[in-house]
């Protein structure tokens, strides 16, 4: 649906790898690479997005690096339609609703450094986890979200690479 509102594909693209994230950042060439696409249809979306001022550039030695301007008006906007076309508010709901004693919800893998390869990995922390309910769980937002997801189960806290949606302790 958001294709419809956003028509070239790399500029969606561009949205997904920073507004996943605020943590992601890149540079020209190895958004080039990423997508698979030619540097001058990269620069001139990524032009259109710093002249809007969605985006920020900054030199790091001798590359321009672009990350998303989290203190953009529509920032949070942007983020969360970005998160509910890749369908994380869906998941984030469903895993909260019965699955039990929830620490934290993890986005780890690609999903988490913002490209979208239509897999979503999702580490979930906690006691106590109906793990008979990530079977149809799984299965149910597959069909939602139309993306593949992996859940990964673990006791204890995360405190590694990752994007936390959800984390009990920290009030998120």
């Amino acid at each position: 649906m958001l294709e419809s509102l956003i028509t070239s594909k790399t500029r969606l693209r561009l949205l997904i790898k920073f507004f996943v994230n605020s943590q992601n950042h890149s540079h020209l060439r190895g958004l080039a690479d990423e997508f698979g696409e030619s540097t001058n249809a990269i620069r001139k979306e990524l032009n259109n997005l710093t002249d809007a001022g969605i985006l920020v550039k900054h030199s790091d030695k001798n590359k321009i690096e672009y990350q998303a301007n989290t203190h953009h008006p529509f920032y949070t906007n942007i983020r969360d339609i970005i998160r509910k076309y890749l369908g994380l508010d869906m998941l984030l709901e469903q895993i909260l609703e019965r699955m039990g004693d929830v620490d934290q919800v993890v986005l780890i893998g690609d999903i988490a450094r913002g490209s979208d390869t239509g897999t979503i990995d999702v580490l979930v922390t906690g006691d106590s986890l109906n793990e008979d309910y990530f079977h149809h769980l799984t299965q149910r937002l597959e069909q939602l979200i139309d993306r593949k997801v992996i859940f990964n189960l673990a006791s204890g806290r995360f405190s590694s690479d990752g994007l936390i949606l959800f984390d009990r302790q920290a009030g998120v």
